[in-house]
């Protein structure tokens, strides 16, 4: 099972998260600063770390960035965990390399629901043959999707974006997120493709379109 860092001051928040993880399978270790977690990272990366925004001893800003600036880290999942809930500072935490962001307080339930979806979209282990999301069914051995049963005729890209969409149900997904998956990181066109790309599916989904929703200045996320 996946190894899961946690860097939380808090410590009934932090014992919270280490016990919902174990009972759910997880291997986990935690810590109380950034010094300890950065001590521990030269030992062992592990698949993904929650880490909290507010500690002691240095800003998680600062930590996703180092991070992000490390080849050895670089591509680690971060989940952000904080009692900062303004829309400007999920953009600042995004904008800075995290993968997703958890408000506090937050239930058991999200927190191993976000955990699931993030080292399932960065480990790449999602092989099903068929994800459903309400009307909206994509068989992913014979590359088609079907609305209320009817076949949809989408293009590669449209279909790798849904497919990105739906397996990340209830996630938000940044344009960079979705430019690097859909186009690769050597795609140089804008951001505005991405747009172009949702408008075009949510239109050949129908009614169903309206399960892609705009997060502003992030990007877009299936619900």
């Amino acid at each position: 099972m996946a190894l899961v860092y946690i860097v939380e001051d808090d410590t009934d928040i932090r014992e919270i998260e280490m016990i919902a993880l174990r009972n759910s399978g997880y291997t986990v270790c935690d810590f109380e600063n950034a010094k300890l977690f950065y001590q521990k990272l030269e030992d062992k990366i592990p698949d993904l770390a929650l880490l909290d925004i507010m500690l002691p001893d240095e800003d998680g800003y600062e930590i996703v960035k180092k991070l992000r600036a490390n080849p050895a880290t670089k591509k680690l999942p971060v989940i952000m965990v904080t009692a900062k809930t303004s829309e400007i500072e999920m953009i600042k935490g995004l904008d800075f390399g995290a993968d997703d962001y958890i408000k506090k307080p937050f239930s058991v339930m999200e927190l191993i629901t976000r955990v699931k979806a993030v080292l399932r979209r960065t480990l790449e282990i999602d092989d099903s043959k068929y994800v459903t999301l309400g009307e909206v069914f994509l068989d992913n051995e014979r590359h088609m999707v079907y609305v209320h049963d009817e076949a949809i005729d989408l293009t590669y890209k449209e279909y790798e974006l849904l497919k990105l969409l739906m397996v990340n149900t209830g996630i938000v997904m940044t344009r960079e997120m979705i430019m690097h998956r859909v186009w690769g990181t050597e795609f140089e066109g804008e951001s505005r493709t991405v747009d172009m790309h949702i408008k075009t599916l949510r239109q050949k989904l129908s009614d169903s379109g309206t399960r892609i929703k705009t997060v502003r200045n992030v990007g877009y996320v299936m619900e």
